[in-house]
């Protein structure tokens, strides 16, 4: 168990860690800071603290969740459908400025991420709820990314 979560935990920041360097100067940016931001927008220390959290909480549910599913093909397919759209998100939005590409892309991994937590349920039960803070900052970063496109 705990080696499966080292490599779920090394996969899931490098991940993260990916997406911000591909961010380019990201929410230090110019452009970002000029730009008309929601109302609720969380000051900055929030973003990292809660990818934290969710990334040690996905890490942990996916260690308990590999040895207990049949179909690896599966759960492979959607990891690296999670991998990919988590890591496209940043440049997407931060480097390129495609506001409306990258709600497409967060509202994409929010469906992936709400695909693990009801399609596993039956496996993982009460730990499913692990990906609540996740499925919840995504609903919450995918209303920013919205109010971002609509409001410049």
């Amino acid at each position: 168990m705990i080696y499966r979560l080292i490599i779920f935990l090394i996969l899931n920041f490098a991940a993260l860690g990916l997406g911000s360097f591909l961010a380019g100067k990201g929410p230090r940016s110019e452009w970002y800071e000029g730009i008309n931001k929601a109302p609720w927008t969380p000051p900055g220390w929030v973003f990292g603290a809660s990818w934290t959290v969710i990334m040690i909480c996905f890490s942990i549910y996916l260690a308990y969740l590999w040895p207990s599913v049949e179909n690896r093909n599966l759960l492979i397919g959607a990891l690296i459908v999670h991998y990919a759209l988590n890591i496209v998100w940043n440049p997407t939005f931060f480097y390129y400025h495609q506001i409306l590409a990258a709600l497409l892309v967060i509202i994409a991994l929010t469906v992936v991420v709400g695909f693990f937590m009801f399609y596993y349920w039956p496996e993982m039960r009460s730990f499913s709820l692990l990906l609540a803070p996740y499925f919840i900052w995504l609903l919450i970063a995918s209303s920013l990314n919205a109010y971002t496109l609509i409001k410049n």
